[in-house]
């Protein structure tokens, strides 16, 4: 297994090699999503909300896990571009052995609080059971979900984007099979466990996709011939890891907080509203795929570069992804305008779900750049070690601003669902504003600045 100097060769060139293979993962695992919001479908419209706030409430604990990759590919890429290899190896057995404990500490606290945030954003009823039950399977599936972004974090700072593709890739085809197997069971055979089952499908493949991520990082040459001993939790590493992972995780967190501010507000306009929303928001990753795959690209390259004290090439990897990222959202802006009613009608016949998530698609269509700014940003602070700034961007942004700006335009102004919508659409535009300073500001302290001429 080879891995990757990004402080060498052409920086597109790199930008290809990391970013096509993590977007097409980032595909599959979308898909793997519309897969369960299908047969969720194929149920009720009552079981997709209650897929979407059972999910939400589950995705909100894997704050930890996309935080821990992040620091990971941070740290352990930087290591890698100071030819540091002892350092990156104790970094990252260090950050496994801190992801196991985080999860089993993770997993206690799940049990209560996951049901405490669906009852919070969900009227009683039959989404708010449906819901309830799917996130109490799933906690048995985090294992599974933090330790692979936790692994896939190694990796990626090694220049291995592929390995995650292909885990993903497996595990889509994988759940198409077993969410029908596992709803319906083999009749005459078999009993089916119903809407539960699409949970416990996930929790089968997930835990595939952990597995061979494991298999790949102790198969690297810097992690062989690895004792216990290693795995002992060392106070100083661990701060370190915690450091950088703690502001990442925590600003992931309050995105995700984003959602349930979303749906307290549109549970007032019935179980439809919310299944519309959690069917819009699959269409908008989709259409989100190549950027996010290029932006994750972004984290390794500018991290590696960092720690070859290479700031020229720092900053030539954040003015390629954002040209890049332009053109792709030049092309994926108007199929959200154009095409959202088409795309809607593939999860349900539902006159009232398509109408509102159109609505939805609609504005969304216009906030598509920031988004991929935002997420380039992000990155760019990782891979500077300055992820603090993401978490005040993401408080501003997802946590401040998307509760002021929906209770103004919903409560205040009476728009109804557009409030909801609109308000979004404000906070991460003003959040598109903020970052860019701090952005700046950051560019000016560590690498000389961001703007600066060749």
């Amino acid at each position: 297994m080879v891995d990757r100097d990004l402080t060498r060769g052409a920086i597109s060139g790199h930008f290809r090699a990391l970013a096509l293979p993590a977007a097409v993962g980032m595909l599959f695992s979308t898909l793997y999503n519309v897969v369960d919001v299908y047969f969720a479908g194929q149920i009720s419209t009552q079981a997709q909300a209650g897929l979407a706030v059972g999910f939400q409430a589950f995705f909100i604990n894997m704050a930890v896990g996309f935080g821990l990759g992040g620091a990971m590919g941070a740290l352990v890429g930087k290591a890698k571009g100071g030819k540091d290899e002892v350092q990156a190896r104790r970094l990252a057995v260090q950050g496994i052995s801190l992801g196991v404990l985080l999860t089993l500490g993770l997993m206690l606290v799940a049990v209560w609080l996951g049901p405490a945030m669906i009852a919070l954003v969900s009227e009683p009823g039959e989404y708010r059971d449906a819901g309830t039950s799917y996130f109490r399977w799933l906690i048995f599936a985090l294992p599974g979900f933090l330790l692979a972004y936790g692994g896939n974090g190694v990796l990626q700072a090694r220049g291995d984007t592929k390995s995650l593709q292909r885990a993903l890739m497996v595990a889509f085809f994988a759940n198409v099979g077993l969410n029908p197997l596992f709803i319906y069971g083999v009749p005459g055979v078999v009993p089916g466990i119903g809407f539960n089952g699409i949970a416990l499908s996930t929790l089968c493949s997930q835990t595939g996709v952990m597995l061979y991520i494991m298999y790949q990082v102790f198969g690297r040459k810097i992690m062989q011939g690895l004792t216990w001993a290693e795995f002992r939790p060392d106070p100083a590493v661990y701060g370190v890891i915690l450091r950088q992972m703690l502001p990442t995780s925590l600003s992931i967190a309050v995105m995700f907080t984003t959602g349930f501010v979303i749906q307290y507000y549109l549970k007032e306009f019935g179980g439809s509203a919310v299944a519309a929303y959690g069917i819009a928001l699959r269409v908008e990753q989709i259409m989100l795929l190549p950027v996010l795959g290029m932006t994750g690209a972004l984290l390794p390259i500018a991290a590696q570069n960092f720690g070859a004290e290479d700031p020229a090439r720092v900053r030539e990897a954040v003015f390629f992804c954002w040209k890049l990222g332009f053109a792709m959202m030049a092309v994926a802006c108007p199929v959200l305008w154009f095409g959202g009613e088409w795309a809607m009608g593939l999860f349900t016949d539902d006159a009232e779900v398509i109408r509102v998530g159109v609505s939805y698609l609609h504005v969304d269509g216009f906030v598509l750049p920031f988004y991929m700014m935002l997420f380039s940003i992000n990155s760019f602070l990782q891979a500077m070690q300055k992820p603090i700034w993401s978490l005040w961007i993401g408080i501003y942004r997802q946590g401040i601003a998307v509760a002021l700006f929906v209770w103004l335009l919903v409560r205040v102004f009476e728009l109804g669902i557009w409030g909801v919508w609109l308000g979004v659409a404000i906070a991460v535009i003003s959040g598109w504003g903020m970052a860019m300073l701090v952005a700046s500001r950051v560019a000016r302290q560590v690498i000389g600045g961001l703007w600066v001429r060749p």
